[in-house]
């Protein structure tokens, strides 16, 4: 059956007696190509026939599909004509992890972070009505996306769409919860009776009618509203939605096609905005991924038999010096207490939460109400713990500033994935976390170098926390380099790792392995380089920036981050209204968001590996100007 999908909108060439079988050959598919790239199959596996259903329904690219994080539009991508892309699902130049409307028409909006889809809907919708097109809207939203505060924001906005008779389609993709069997009768019958436009213009014409009849008419809708209340609280799962002008329906089979395509085409006719609530089983059709789903939410290249990994360990990382070093130093201080915001297992923090039950909050995919919580536990003297990948904190910026910072409340953001992250592209690259943090006043930033330093920075800011700051570290096997020179750390101060004399290079957390190899590379051409850890990237170490600028006629400073307002930029305002007579240059990430690839493809494209670093080197030395 696949070999017929090539181009959008094929699907509804096929029988539907052989929607089944598609969906077999989907699963295949997906299986036998993120086992050998890696990507997110867990998701995908569990909307196959959601994905179907709203492609028989929907006609490309004409209606507007919107998937919220966007990790689970594999099936989409191969309904929409791109099955060769999978060859290069999430590499270097290849076809992206999330939709991309670069990439294709079919790509409504991109997407990368949760509880956005909702917000971009209405957007749609407001553009629609007011070009006066006709196209169907539609986005689909998982049950942990529909935690996040922007996701009741949009819904809250929503309701106005009911009272201008406009439609807009949410697809509550539930795969946690299971279809309740004592309401599936009534739950059935209601959801066919209320799909449908003449149900919906009934309730207006009764509520008119009885309007007219003197006295009693108003008190008599008054009952029937109270009545009506009533009954539907106790058989309408979804009178949250109903309170807030939204028609439900649900729950549903997100795995039978024939229920969805009846509900989705009503839905379709109806003027006013409705949400569908569909439970799915996430990973469905194979069994690792159904006992595991966690595990296989984002995997690399793995064996399809087994599950196994196929990528070799290499010694802990930082993650797993991260979630070590913070269970010992909560055995010895229970003040300490740690938040995740629905990523107990990518942040490390999952064998805490098993020792530590009643200090380890999972709040959910609600990154802005962890800041704030963890706030109100620092003011009240405790050690709070957010554990969180750089990205995703950007979405509390606020409330680091104005809940966390005014009060200088001494909350550690253990910042995970900062720097490039690699496959997942643009959304989830950690590079503009020394930006959005620095600028902020009370905050401390800090870089370790390798492990080791890791570990001493954790626990030099658990045992005495002066402020909130943040310990930020990269994905993957931690660094070794210079662990034997790892010295006590001290507030503040950064640490000379090599003397030189020609230029020194200041280089951020992990991108000391650049630096070390662009400094042998020029000495081997005969230049001595220095090279600096600056530990801390705020407070700065103005008294080593000083003796730097005493010493030598050329400082280089190295990040794996935006340049514009970055550490380099920091060093460089600091040095030039000192009155340094020398040259400052800064490496780092120009004015841009940076694609998927590997994490050495990208350096290399960026111009911040090694070889790189080291050929631009050579001619600010070559050149005295």
């Amino acid at each position: 059956m696949l070999e017929k999908i090539n181009h959008p909108n094929d699907i509804k060439k096929i029988r539907p007696e052989d929607y089944k079988l598609l969906a077999k050959e989907i699963r295949r598919f997906l299986l036998y190509h993120i086992s050998r790239t890696g990507g997110h199959l867990a998701s995908n596996l569990g909307i196959v026939e959601l994905t179907m259903a709203l492609h028989l329904v929907l006609d490309f690219p004409k209606d507007q599909l919107i998937f919220d994080v966007g990790h689970q539009s594999y099936v989409h991508k191969i309904l929409t004509g791109r099955k060769a892309g999978f060859k290069t699902l999430r590499q270097f130049h290849g076809m992206s992890g999330f939709p991309k409307r670069k990439e294709s028409p079919c790509d409504a909006f991109h997407s990368g972070h949760s509880s956005m889809s909702l917000s971009a809907a209405l957007g749609f919708a407001a553009a629609r009505d007011i070009n006066h097109t006709d196209e169907t809207i539609v986005a689909v939203i998982g049950d942990g996306a529909l935690s996040g505060g922007m996701a009741y924001e949009a819904l809250n906005n929503m309701a106005r769409l009911r009272a201008e008779k406009k439609n807009l389609i949410i697809i509550l993709n539930d795969n946690k919860m299971s279809i309740a069997e004592n309401v599936g009768g009534m739950s059935a019958y209601l959801n066919k009776a209320r799909t449908q436009k003449g149900y919906v213009e009934f309730k207006g014409n009764v509520e008119q009618s009885l309007s007219k009849i003197p006295g009693v008419g108003e008190r008599l809708i008054r009952v029937l509203k109270k009545s009506k209340d009533s009954i539907k609280q106790l058989f309408i799962p979804g009178m949250m939605f109903e309170d807030m002008g939204i028609t439900y329906v649900g729950p549903i089979d997100g795995h039978n096609i024939p229920q969805m395509l009846e509900i989705f085409q009503r839905a379709k006719q109806l003027d006013e905005p409705i949400i569908i609530h569909v439970v799915t089983k996430k990973g469905k059709g194979y069994l690792p991924a159904e006992k595991n789903p966690a595990k296989f939410h984002g995997v690399n290249p793995f064996v399809v038999k087994t599950g196994e990994s196929k990528t070799k360990s290499s010694g802990p990382t930082y993650t797993d010096i991260f979630a070590k070093t913070l269970a010992e130093a909560a055995e010895e201080d229970p003040k300490i207490t740690a938040v995740t915001a629905a990523m107990p297992d990518g942040t490390g923090l999952q064998k805490f939460g098993e020792v530590f039950p009643d200090r380890f909050y999972d709040v959910g995919i609600e990154e802005e109400h962890a800041v704030t919580f963890c706030a109100g536990m620092a003011s009240r003297g405790l050690k709070p713990v957010f554990a969180v990948y750089s990205t995703f904190l950007q979405r509390g910026f606020d409330q680091i500033l104005h809940d966390t910072a005014i009060g200088s409340y001494p909350v550690l953001f253990a910042l995970d994935r900062s720097g490039l992250v690699g496959a997942d592209g643009e959304t989830h690259q950690g590079i503009f976390d020394i930006p959005y943090l620095s600028m902020i006043p009370n905050m401390a930033v800090l870089a370790p170098v390798n492990g080791k330093e890791l570990r001493e920075m954790l626990l030099y800011v658990l045992k005495d926390p002066k402020c909130p700051a943040a310990v930020k570290y990269s994905r993957g096997a931690a660094e070794t380099l210079y662990e034997d020179q790892v010295e006590k750390i001290v507030w503040g101060k950064g640490q000379v790792l090599k003397e030189g004399k020609d230029a020194v290079i200041l280089s951020v957390g992990n991108m000391l392995p650049e630096a070390v190899k662009a400094a042998e590379i020029l000495e081997e051409q005969g230049y001595r380089i220095g090279l600096v850890n600056p530990r801390f990237i705020k407070p700065m170490d103005t008294e080593l920036l000083d003796q730097l600028g005493e010493e030598y006629s050329l400082i280089v400073t190295l990040e794996e981050g935006i340049l514009n307002g970055g550490y380099g930029s920091m060093v460089m305002q600091y040095l030039m209204q000192k009155g340094y007579k020398g040259r400052i240059h800064n490496i780092g990430i120009e004015d841009q968001f940076v694609e998927h690839g590997s994490i050495s493809e990208l350096r290399k494209m960026l111009k911040i590996d090694g070889e790189n670093i080291a050929a631009r080197m050579k001619q600010w030395l070559e050149n005295e100007i």
